[in-house]
């Protein structure tokens, strides 16, 4: 008879190993969720079905050189303008862009070997975005939608609880961040707007005006005027995004919402708070997620597109960028490791690849799939850890190379979801939710 050593996430790393994942040994995915929630029990943890996920989207591709792989023995051509910083860590640097998340890092790791080999944005953003890549090659301006996004599977797997939709996303959707054959209600409820603004309001989350409020008591009366809320604003023409016919009753419910007219009010937030996130749309949205998450929102994305940088990439750092991901980030990592949320909290940030070794004739860098970054926080992943490793001057992976398979099977199963079951579409063809794919131990140690 084994004996079972827990850690923190609940499950040994040694039994994590020998078990391994759907059935592999004899023994079940939803054996392994039971006996990592019994131990997350015991501990005072988070059980996988209760942690929530926000996940922080740069679309475009952020450069893993001006973020948290720089190379400063490259040559100046690989290297670019900027240096490297030591973190918290010894012997791991950052970029000199990043000071705050240096400090920090001991409340996250970097995986710096994910990759693939779709160089187009519409292909790479399916990739990370779902774990599936696309089937036919798809250009960089296309909407992609062949496979259910994470949140939507979430939103599947949960439902809505305590009247709120379980999957959000701000300040629009990724062009693969749709349900696909799941259907309109899971797709994400939008939160436009800039939650910097003093007039920040979010859109269908209060009674239409024209309703009085003796008649908001009645809901068929309701109904007319909550089939007029648009739910989503994405233009994913496969997609029927728009289907409120069906679903009137969780608009109601939304609306009505006291928990959600609180989580969305940021007022209710001291000000060294919202400083601390940085007083801007980006940070002020990683705050917004942090309430929903806070009030048991599943799955939230705080979206932030421009991160296509082929031209001008050190000048656009120097302009804006790096801080305010650099606060932003670091502001939502510390908020939730202050208030005890860092254990029930999945934290990532990500876009569709890395880019180019060489800096371009535009000074800029362009698409390159061969290696990314992705931080990686909370639900008992380790802290102050760098997770593989690419060559000495950027060009690849070298050292534990993962496929974005492996991070969608990680990620599902961090929130209690078989990474490996088989769904169904609308015509009954049998879809494999993640199809191949292994956990990246070192999120489990």
């Amino acid at each position: 008879m084994s004996v079972f050593h827990s850690n923190c996430n609940g499950l040994g790393r040694r039994d994590f190993l020998q078990v391994g994942f759907g059935a592999i040994g004899g023994v079940a995915f939803s054996d392994i969720l039971a006996l990592r929630a019994q131990a997350a029990q015991a501990r005072g943890k988070t059980s996988p079905d209760q942690i929530n996920c926000i996940l922080v989207w740069l679309d475009g591709g952020p450069s893993h050189y001006e973020t948290f792989d720089p190379k400063p023995t490259a040559p100046q051509d690989i290297r670019g303008e900027f240096k490297s910083i030591p973190t918290s860590v010894p012997g791991v640097h950052f970029c000199e862009t990043m000071p705050l998340l240096a400090k920090s890092f001991k409340k996250f790791s970097v995986i710096r070997s994910i990759c693939h080999k779709d160089p187009n944005h519409g292909g790479g953003n399916h990739y990370m975005m779902t774990g599936a890549p696309t089937p036919v090659p798809v250009g960089c301006g296309a909407f992609v939608s062949f496979h259910p996004s994470f949140g939507s599977m979430v939103s599947n797997e949960r439902g809505v609880r305590g009247g709120l939709p379980a999957y959000m996303s701000l300040p629009n959707v990724s062009r693969s961040g749709g349900p696909n054959f799941l259907g309109a209600q899971h797709a994400p409820f939008v939160i436009g707007g800039d939650p910097n603004s003093k007039s920040f309001r979010v859109r269908d989350v209060a009674i239409p005006q024209d309703i009085s409020e003796g008649r908001a008591v009645n809901r068929n009366v309701l109904r007319a005027s909550l089939d007029n809320m648009k739910r989503i604003t994405d233009k994913v023409a496969e997609d029927p995004t728009v289907g409120f016919d069906q679903f009137y009753q969780q608009g109601m419910e939304l609306v009505t919402s006291t928990t959600a007219q609180a989580a969305f009010d940021l007022s209710k937030e001291s000000e060294a708070t919202r400083k601390m996130y940085g007083e801007n749309d980006f940070g002020q949205r990683l705050l917004l997620a942090r309430r929903l998450a806070e009030v048991g929102v599943s799955f939230s994305v705080a979206y932030w597109g421009g991160w296509d940088h082929h031209r001008g990439i050190f000048k656009t750092f120097k302009d804006g960028y790096a801080q305010k991901l650099d606060q932003g980030l670091n502001g939502l990592i510390t908020d939730l490791d202050q208030r005890g949320m860092l254990d029930s909290t999945l934290v990532i940030c990500l876009g569709e690849f890395g880019r180019t070794p060489k800096v371009n004739k535009d000074a800029g860098r362009d698409h390159w799939p061969g290696a990314m970054n992705v931080l990686m926080a909370g639900a008992g992943i380790p802290g102050g850890q760098i997770v593989g490793a690419t060559d000495p001057k950027g060009y690849y992976a070298s050292e534990n190379i993962y496929s974005p398979e492996d991070f969608a099977v990680s990620l599902y199963t961090k929130l209690g979801i078989n990474p490996h079951q088989v769904l169904h579409t609308n015509t009954g063809r049998p879809v494999q939710l993640v199809n191949g794919g292994k956990p990246i131990k070192e999120l489990f140690a």
